[in-house]
């Protein structure tokens, strides 16, 4: 069983200027990711793909690989993740290196856990999945979440208005830690399971108030 670990850091960042290597309680953020993959033991090789050489040496000093830099097409604001994983797997094709899994593990995950790593891992075997997606459960019932129409407040889905909470089905976000995949997507149906982390092992990171939020919840993990 062979596995890569992609960790997709670009250089340019907006609302968090040179946020994949921000100082966080102590390193860089991505070192956080860097480390948990290779204390994991699953990655036959943990690689940052980057087009800032800065971050490049970064990653290298906490023990990746940055074996190329990312093309300038997959560094914009647009550049969607799928797209980065394909040029890394096309760059490693042509080297005629292909692997059997993938770990897309994001460069700003300072909670993800080696537990998490492996216990998903365990599960994309055993149950012969194609893809798994850390979620969180939404902590209150979506069905209803209310709009406001001009100013007044309404529900969306109004039908749901005299249902228990508890009568409600679960809902669940994107956690944004990680994702398991096939490095040769299978043809046909592609079986795609969740694998539920705790909120307080969570927070997207995309403002400074983000950042500190994190922190504290780094900070509580480790007490």
């Amino acid at each position: 069983m062979s596995n890569i670990a992609i960790i997709p850091a670009r250089g340019g960042s907006k609302r968090i200027p040179r946020k994949n290597i921000k100082d966080f309680l102590g390193k860089p953020v991505i070192a956080y990711s860097i480390e948990a993959a290779l204390e994991s033991h699953l990655f036959d090789e943990v690689m940052v793909s980057t087009d800032d050489k800065e971050i490049a040496e970064v990653a290298i000093q906490f023990g990746a690989k940055v074996p190329f830099m990312r093309s300038k097409k997959n560094a914009g604001d647009v550049a969607v993740l799928a797209q980065v994983v394909k040029e890394v797997k096309d760059v490693y094709i042509l080297k005629e290196r292909v692997f059997e899994n993938i770990c897309c593990i994001l460069p700003t995950a300072p909670l993800i856990q080696v537990k998490d790593l492996k216990s998903s891992f365990e599960r994309l075997i055993r149950e012969k999945a194609d893809k798994i997606t850390p979620i969180v459960r939404y902590t209150y019932p979506i069905q209803r979440a209310l709009k406001l129409v001009n100013g007044e407040i309404k529900m969306i889905q109004p039908e749901f208005f005299k249902t228990r909470s508890q009568d409600l089905e679960p809902t669940y976000y994107d956690a944004g830690q990680f994702y398991w995949m096939k490095f040769i997507e299978p043809k046909g149906y592609i079986r795609k399971i969740g694998y539920e982390l705790l909120e307080s092992k969570v927070q997207d990171i995309d403002t400074e108030e983000d950042w500190r939020l994190a922190e504290l919840k780094f900070k509580a993990m480790e007490s």
